[in-house]
């Protein structure tokens, strides 16, 4: 009782703060305020645009106490009529951390300028091969990694795909196994009398032409090629020496130091399976991956070892830095819409761990499902109203004890963002 009443206490103090991070000691990058020579943030703490929120919807979207669902307006300009809501967390940090992004962007050739420059924006001409992009970022202790994320990863994306732009044109022909040196695919007809191309005389100049034990190589493979290098783009590491405190050994519990020369069950990175070890000095280390399920920590520090950011995060009460031990390489599957064909209740839900959480994969399809079947097909508001539902039921009811699930079950504290996404839209675009 009395834990409830200081947390209740806790988020109607925080809940009336201001949600702009350069007014708060809330550093973005997710560490402590740097000095007076740190540099400020590349993007300022803020909403997603295409919520369109007033100040005083800002302002009050940052209410840890009543947790208010944010969904978009009528006259959304998101692809599709896609549904989109959010909502705060219950008090562990000052501001909302999770970010969503929507862009319609077009892929094309990089012209000299542009080549190697995320920060550019389309211009806006319309030209190109069109591209749908819908992203969440959740950031943990602080905002930072996952706003610049949300500004930048689908122009990484974009830039990327556009140095393939001649592939992508003709997705028919398998993609050749070496480009020329200026990026573009070998002719395998020059025109007549024109000089061949001299930069390698011993190049192969068909692309068609396969050695033997070759690897096929598709199209599709290429674009998720694509993906993991503008995540590593994003993401870049920077690695600093392992402390002499871990060990990446893993036992069924903590060794005790009586138990030095005894034979224990272990396994490493290397194994499914379990064997005998006779226990040395070096075992007695903490482990590198502590715990289980959702509960596992790497160096007892972080839950995720996928994701950006975090360069400077340490395990405490050392200088052993994070981040080596993190990866920024994504897991990329290819879902193919030209090979089923889909209806106004197909759709695709993206959500942070804040839905996840509290909501098994099961249970969101079968909401969803439910929910889109009772809706008029042609309501604007359908798939919103949709993500909202599905927010509202890992959110919970605030109650006593905190904020509770009809089965009386912990509700999510956590920031909760959720996507929905027909996926008949594409579709329905010329």
């Amino acid at each position: 009782m009395m834990i409830s009443k200081v947390k209740n206490a806790m988020s109607s103090l925080v809940g009336g703060m201001m949600p702009h991070g350069h007014h708060h000691n809330h550093h973005p990058g997710g560490g402590q305020p740097g000095g007076p020579d740190s540099l400020p943030p590349r993007f300022p703490y803020g909403r997603p645009d295409f919520l369109d929120l007033t100040p005083e919807l800002l302002q009050y979207s940052t209410e840890h106490a009543s947790r208010p669902v944010l969904t978009l307006k009528r006259d959304s300009r998101l692809p599709w009529r896609s549904g989109y809501a959010e909502v705060i967390n219950a008090g562990k940090s000052m501001l909302n951390e999770d970010q969503g992004c929507c862009e319609k962007l077009f892929v094309k050739k990089p012209s000299g300028k542009k080549r190697n420059s995320p920060l550019l924006e389309d211009n806006g001409d319309g030209t190109g091969i069109p591209m749908h992009y819908f992203g969440v970022f959740d950031g943990h202790a602080g905002s930072g990694a996952a706003i610049m994320a949300s500004k930048l990863l689908h122009r990484l994306i974009r830039d990327r795909l556009g140095e393939i732009c001649h592939l992508l044109e003709n997705p028919t022909s398998a993609p050749p196994i070496c480009l020329a040196k200026n990026g573009g695919p070998y002719q395998a007809d020059s025109k007549k009398g024109a000089a061949q191309d001299t930069e390698d005389p011993d190049a192969v100049t068909d692309s068609s032409v396969r050695f033997h034990m070759e690897k096929v190589v598709s199209l599709e493979s290429l674009v998720m090629g694509v993906i993991e290098t503008a995540f590593s783009q994003m993401g870049f590491l920077r690695p600093e020496l392992l402390g002499n405190e871990f060990t990446h050994i893993e036992f069924p519990r903590r060794i005790q130091h009586s138990e030095l020369g005894k034979k224990m069950l272990y396994r490493d990175h290397t194994m499914t399976g379990w064997a005998y070890k006779t226990i040395v000095e070096d075992d007695l280390k903490f482990p590198l991956i502590y715990g289980e399920g959702k509960k596992a920590r790497v160096m007892a520090t972080i839950g995720v070892t996928r994701g950006l950011g975090d360069h400077e995060l340490k395990v405490y009460n050392s200088n052993i830095y994070i981040k080596p031990f993190l990866s920024c390489v994504p897991e990329v599957m290819v879902y193919n819409m030209d090979e089923n064909k889909h209806g106004p209740n197909d759709v695709l839900v993206m959500g942070t761990d804040g839905l996840w959480d509290v909501t098994t994969d099961r249970e969101v399809a079968d909401a969803v499902s439910a929910y889109l079947s009772c809706c008029d097909p042609s309501d604007p508001m359908r798939y919103t109203l949709a993500a909202q539902d599905l927010l509202m039921r890992s959110r919970g009811v605030l109650k006593e004890r905190g904020w509770r699930l009809p089965n009386e079950r912990l509700g999510s504290g956590d920031d909760i963002t959720v996507f929905v996404i027909p996926l008949a839209g594409p579709g329905k675009e010329t």
